[in-house]
């Protein structure tokens, strides 16, 4: 047989009795090392952050005095900022003419009583009359009426009398209540119309904070344990959680809180910070990964070989913040190592 055949045939011989080059391979799946990773108790590395808003102290009221009658202001007897106390003089109107009514009114109840005493007179004269058969029974009806229509009248004429005494009474402008003129409308001399407002009077002896904050905050603010509100004078007060308005504002997308301050009452006007501290567990927010479109923290299941890595989104969270969780305080949270873990990868706990 020639060489030049053979050699061929050796070389090719070799390469068809190699086995094929998946049946040398490993298997395809792949097995994924377990990583080492340092994990804590949530309840040792939770956070419960002091949050703050801005807060001023407010007049729980603050009316406008008006004038309840017509006249010209003839005094006033508060001027702003002056403190008054509750029923306190505040301005007089000029009273001739309602004096004048009051004296008529007077006049019509006079009149009105003598009528019904001269009715009644007629009256007792009638029934001896009638008694000794001199007067026909229509006749004492008749009298009976008149004094029951003259005992109406003077009711009557009393009642337009009181009123017009409590007209002139109102031509005195008191203080509703006790409180602090934070404005006077009028000016001495001036006609004014009955409505007219006359002062703005601020309550001072019942004040409350309001605070202007985010639904989340507002939420927060429900559970806190302690409130507290301080003034920018340095001035701290306790605060207690009163309502809560339901709405939120369109433009701001914030709702108003008012609160009760405990201790000496502070002055309308009175602005700083409400602070309280979040009762809720807060994940730190150097825990918080990003997988995908979510963010959230890498926690430890199981025991020994089987410990894995699972990622717990955290729909509330936000880059930078520590964010609140609902998980148990012995949860193992990853501490580091997070940033390369991958969902129910094997992990190590390291010492």
């Amino acid at each position: 047989m020639p060489i030049t055949w053979i050699l061929p045939t050796l070389i090719v011989l070799p390469a068809l009795l190699a086995p094929p080059s998946w049946a040398a391979s490993p298997a395809s799946s792949t097995v994924q090392e377990a990583v080492s990773v340092q994990v804590a108790r949530l309840g040792d590395v939770a956070l419960r952050p002091e949050r703050q808003a801005s807060a001023a102290v407010v007049a729980r009221n603050e009316a406008r005095v008006a004038a309840e009658v017509a006249g010209v202001l003839a005094s006033w007897h508060a001027d702003v900022g002056q403190t008054v106390r509750a029923g306190q003089v505040l301005a007089r109107l000029d009273d001739t003419d309602l004096g004048l009514a009051l004296e008529r009114a007077r006049a019509a109840r006079d009149a009105a009583r003598a009528r019904l005493a001269l009715a009644q007179a007629q009256l007792e004269r009638a029934r001896s009359l009638q008694a000794q058969g001199f007067l026909s029974p229509e006749a004492l009806h008749q009298r009976d009426t008149e004094v029951a229509l003259l005992r109406a009248e003077l009711d009557s004429a009393e009642v337009a009398l009181r009123t017009a005494e409590r007209q002139r009474s109102k031509a005195i402008v008191r203080a509703p209540f006790a409180g602090t003129v934070t404005q006077r409308l009028a000016q001495l001399g001036e006609t004014v119309a009955a409505g007219t407002p006359l002062f703005v009077l601020a309550q001072t002896d019942a004040v409350e904070l309001q605070a202007a904050l985010a639904p989340a905050e507002v939420a927060e603010l429900r559970t806190a344990a302690t409130l507290r509100f301080e003034a920018d004078d340095g001035q701290a007060r306790a605060a207690r959680l009163l309502r809560v308005v339901p709405t939120v504002t369109s433009s701001t997308r914030l709702q108003t809180v008012r609160l009760a301050l405990q201790g000496a009452v502070l002055p309308p006007g009175t602005a700083g910070l409400l602070r309280w501290q979040a009762v809720a567990p807060h994940v730190p927010a150097a825990l918080l990964v990003r997988r995908g479109t979510a963010l959230g923290v890498f926690v430890v299941e199981g025991d020994g070989a089987q410990q894995r890595a699972r990622f717990i989104a955290l729909p509330a969270a936000q880059e930078g913040r520590p964010t609140p969780t609902a998980l148990s305080p012995q949860t193992l949270v990853v501490v580091r190592g997070q940033q390369a873990l991958r969902d129910g990868q094997p992990v190590t706990l390291a010492p």
